[in-house]
């Protein structure tokens, strides 16, 4: 039996969703420590001017280090109405944005008060649009010591990291994107940018990325 331990993510790179795809069960980390500029709270797409970095900004702690299904969301800058107009701009002409936008638009008017909670039921619901059904579920405490049989990506998967140098596994395969035309194929972007281009096709790209 393959298991992956991920970090919580927010409308996780497609890179993410392979280790979804292939692990038999899969491990989303509660209790490590919040950090900032990493996918916990940021997702890559790309629209007209190129990649755009969307950020969920969070409630400032009284403490300085804060566990990870502790994180509070923060109503700061108009966030979620930035996120959904960022979207709706980026994707409008893709092939399957129509097609999902009412799955997705809830969760840009619906208050989420914690972190971990508003990714994890924005991953159930990305699982069940691609018809992926991964066994998954979150940490009870936090594993220092891994068993053996147990892949560490908490760290791997990170916005500084080159993939190429740190997860030799992940070959993202080249798919149709808006964009594509004006700067060339980006590879390993949120999630929702596979989904919103490939629609039902996203599963094979899934498939088709990781060897």
């Amino acid at each position: 039996m393959k298991t992956v331990l991920l970090s919580s993510a927010y409308l996780a790179p497609i890179e993410y969703y392979t280790k979804l795809y292939t692990a038999d069960r899969i491990l989303v980390e509660r209790y490590d420590h919040y950090i900032k500029q990493t996918y916990r709270n940021r997702c890559v797409i790309v629209g007209a001017n190129g990649t755009l970095s969307l950020t969920i900004p969070t409630e400032k702690e009284e403490f300085p280090k804060v566990l990870m299904k502790d994180v509070r969301i923060s109503d700061h800058g108009n966030w979620r109405h930035v996120h959904w107009n960022a979207l709706e701009s980026a994707y409008r002409n893709s092939p399957f944005f129509e097609y999902y936008a009412d799955d997705f638009r809830g969760f840009y008017e619906k208050k989420y008060f914690y972190l971990w909670d508003f990714n994890e039921a924005l991953c159930d619901v990305v699982c069940s649009l691609i018809d992926l059904h991964p066994n998954k579920i979150g940490t009870t405490d936090y594993q220092i010591e891994l068993e053996n049989e147990i892949d560490d990506f908490r760290d791997v998967i990170h916005p500084k990291k080159n993939y190429k140098e740190v997860d030799p596994s992940f070959h993202p395969l080249p798919y149709y994107q808006v964009f594509k035309e004006k700067f060339g194929f980006i590879p390993n972007l949120s999630i929702v940018d596979l989904l919103f281009n490939m629609g039902p096709e996203s599963l094979l790209v899934l498939r088709d990325s990781q060897r």
